[in-house]
Formats: structure tokens, C-alpha cells, sequence
């Protein structure tokens, strides 16, 4: 294990009915004057929008709406949202939604505080370290999608226009105060996209698992138990989408994927997240879906660098391989890998995903790798990217 430092302060209202908390929680952390961002109409639709504005209303919080945040948050609508925020008087965000919604609204919380300043500090995989962010507005959550973890991370990723680029930005301040983790909403989610939301999670965890630092058996354990709780608890769920248990596992296990508990102390890897947000960019395509295609086509060429780790993966996450030489074991894990991504409905293949081929080299460009290298477990350069993208076109 290697030294680390660890601060996790975000305050989960985790229940039934917890969004009526939300008044509540954001005096507890400052708040008087909120700008409440969402996503599309669903918020609104379903009342949870007009619970949570009764709720700051009963708290004596003023607030303003900006909704409208699509997957793969635009910075168009981030720059309105600075604006907003910044004439208003804003003194706290608040994000009704998942990934997409916390990210936008983490993104104009730099900006806010930073005299409409937020771009510079979205970077991608040409610099080595980010940009420290010298100050940022408060931010809280009410969760409706179990999946990217924003709810807890120190992580916001957005799609940067006209270059269409997704770049992120990170730190410590980037950490939401509250989040209002209610199972119950999401109930209502269609399969496809609780799948994606699956996906994601397990990615989160993966990029932590597959490490080249020795002696991390806590965190190796917490991985592994994390990840049998997505696979477990998802099947239940895609086969019940009202089941509350399942998806308050589900829900939580989103979260302890994310805010780093996971991965404390050890080298990270993070290439296949690199990689795919080249695709979801470029298509639009849900960042899950992306995950689908690229992680395995990541174990497959990266599998060798650690063929024990993959035979412990195999037989400790989803019980196979076992009894079977490392070697056997690995690439079974990979194979019950795609397996479970298949039986939740996603794509596994470029043409799957409307992904193109003939686009490879531009998907390479855009990541922009500038001579670094790209991930931790084995630090890839552009040509294994490549060779990466071109597994990806086949199952």
C-alpha cells in the first residue's frame, strides 16, 4: 500500500422520502440563495422538482430553475448556468439528477466563484496534473440515477463546445456538501439506461482493481465485494425495477464505487474511461454503453501485464475459473465479464454502439495523448489505444 490522504465529507440522507431533507441540508451547509439545475422534464413531470423547491421553500432558501441538462453535459449550457448564478446572487448548487446534472452543476460552481472562470480547469489527457481549482460554490445532490458516483467524487466531466471534446476537471473542493440518496426514484428509470448505470459503476471499481501496487488486500477486498453486489443486486433489479432493497444496493454501491474508498493507496488505472470518453463524445452515446464496449476489450489486451489479477477477478467476482490454471481463469473472467454485460441489454461491439471504424484514428487524435502515456495498471501510448479501438470491433 502507498501513503495517501483521504477526506470525504459529503453528508448521504440515504431513504424514503429523504428529498423533503433537502431545505433542511442546504442551511446546514450555507445555502441561502440556490440555483437548482436538473436534466430534462422527468424531474419536473414526477414533482420531484416542485417537492424539493416546497422543501427550500419551507426552509426560507430562495432559489432559481435552470434545467435542460442533456448526457454528456454541454458547456453552452454550463456558460448560461455561470451567468445565472452569478447575476442571481447564487450562493449554493443544487443538482436534481445523476452524473450528467451533478457535473454541469459542479462545473458553473467553479465558475461562479471564479468570475465566470471554469474551462481552464477542465483538462484532458495531454496534461499530467490538473489544474488546481482555487475556489468553488457548494454544491448538493438529489440522486435519481444510481450510477457515475458524482453524488460523492471529487470528479466533474463535460463536453466542451465547439471542440466537442469531454474534458474533466477534479479535486477535493469539487465534493458535494449533501447528497439525498432516495431509492425510490430510481424506479422509474428504463432499463437501458439502469444498465448503463450498472455498467458505469463497475467500471469505477475496475479501474481501482486492477492496480500494480502490491499489498492493498483491504481495498482489493472491498472491490470484489462491491463489484458481486453490482452484479447480484443489478440482476434483481433489471428483473424488478420496484424492488427497493435491490436498488438501495444498487444505489449505495454507486457511491462507495466513486468517492475513492475503493481505491485509497493504490496506483489507479483509468485508461478505459480515457478511452471511452473519446466515444461519447464523438456519438453521444450513453457513457455506460461506451464502458460496455471498451473495458473488455481493455482486460483482453492489457490481460497478460497481471494474468493473476485477472484469475483473481474471475474467480473472486463472478466464481469462475476456479480449480483452472491462472492463465484459463483470466480469460474466463473476461468471458463471464461480457457475459453479464450482454445479459443486461448492452452493446459490446462498435457496431453495437454506432461506432465507426474508419473513425479510429480521429477517436485517437482527439485524445490527445501529447507523448504521455494513458492508465496506470499498463501505461498505454497512442498505437495500444489504437489496438484497443480495433478490438472493439469485434465481440
Amino acid at each position: 500500500m502507498i501513503d495517501f490522504d483521504f477526506w470525504s465529507p459529503t453528508y448521504i440522507a440515504f431513504g424514503k422520502g429523504k428529498e423533503s431533507r433537502t431545505g433542511e441540508l442546504v442551511r446546514r451547509f450555507g445555502g441561502r440563495r440556490v440555483l437548482l439545475h436538473y436534466g430534462g422534464g422527468s424531474a419536473v413531470r414526477s414533482g420531484l422538482v416542485g417537492r424539493v423547491g416546497a422543501s427550500l421553500a419551507a426552509a426560507g432558501i430562495g432559489y432559481v430553475e435552470l434545467g435542460g441538462v442533456k448526457p454528456n453535459p454541454r458547456s453552452s449550457l454550463i456558460e448560461e448556468g455561470v451567468r445565472l448564478a452569478m447575476s442571481e446572487g447564487v450562493d449554493f448548487l443544487l443538482a436534481i439528477g445523476g452524473g450528467s446534472v451533478i457535473d454541469s452543476a459542479k462545473a458553473i460552481a467553479i465558475g461562479a466563484a471564479n468570475g465566470g472562470e471554469w474551462r481552464k480547469f477542465y483538462v484532458g489527457r495531454e496534461v499530467k496534473v490538473r489544474p488546481a481549482i482555487p475556489a468553488a460554490l457548494p454544491v448538493g445532490v438529489v440522486l435519481t440515477i444510481a450510477a457515475a458516483g458524482s453524488e460523492a467524487s471529487t470528479n466533474s466531466v463535460v463536453n466542451l463546445e465547439p471542440e466537442n471534446l469531454k474534458r474533466a476537471a477534479g479535486g477535493d473542493i469539487l465534493r458535494p456538501k449533501f447528497a439525498v440518496m432516495n431509492p425510490e426514484l430510481t424506479m422509474s428509470l428504463p432499463p437501458f439506461q439502469t444498465a448503463c448505470g450498472l455498467a458505469d459503476m463497475f467500471a469505477h471499481l475496475c479501474e481501482r482493481y486492477f492496480t500494480p501496487t502490491a499489498d492493498v488486500a483491504l481495498s482489493d477486498n472491498l472491490c470484489e465485494a462491491v463489484m458481486r453486489t453490482v452484479v447480484e443486486e443489478g440482476a434483481k433489479v433489471m428483473a424488478n425495477p420496484s424492488d427497493y432493497q435491490a436498488r438501495a444496493n444498487v444505489m449505495w454501491a454507486g457511491t462507495l464505487a466513486h468517492n475513492d474508498v475503493c481505491g485509497a493507496g493504490r496506483v489507479q488505472d483509468w485508461a478505459s474511461h480515457g478511452i471511452e470518453h473519446e466515444l461519447s463524445a464523438l456519438y453521444d452515446c450513453a457513457h455506460g454503453a461506451g464502458l460496455a464496449v471498451v473495458m473488455p476489450a481493455w482486460m483482453a489486451y492489457v490481460r497478460e501485464t497481471d494474468v493473476s489479477r485477472f484469475a483473481r477477478f474471475a474467480r473472486n467476482v463472478f466464481g469462475v475459473g476456479i480449480g483452472d490454471s491462472d492463465d484459463a481463469a483470466s480469460l474466463a473472467g473476461i468471458a463471464a465479464f461480457r457475459g453479464w454485460l450482454k445479459s443486461l441489454g448492452l452493446p459490446l461491439t462498435f457496431e453495437e454502439l454506432g461506432a465507426k471504424g474508419e473513425d479510429i484514428p480521429l477517436l485517437v487524435k482527439t485524445l490527445n495523448l501529447n507523448g504521455n502515456t494513458l492508465g496506470g495498471f499498463k501505461p498505454l501510448v497512442e498505437s495500444d489505444v489504437e489496438a484497443i479501438y480495433r478490438l472493439c470491433l469485434r465481440r
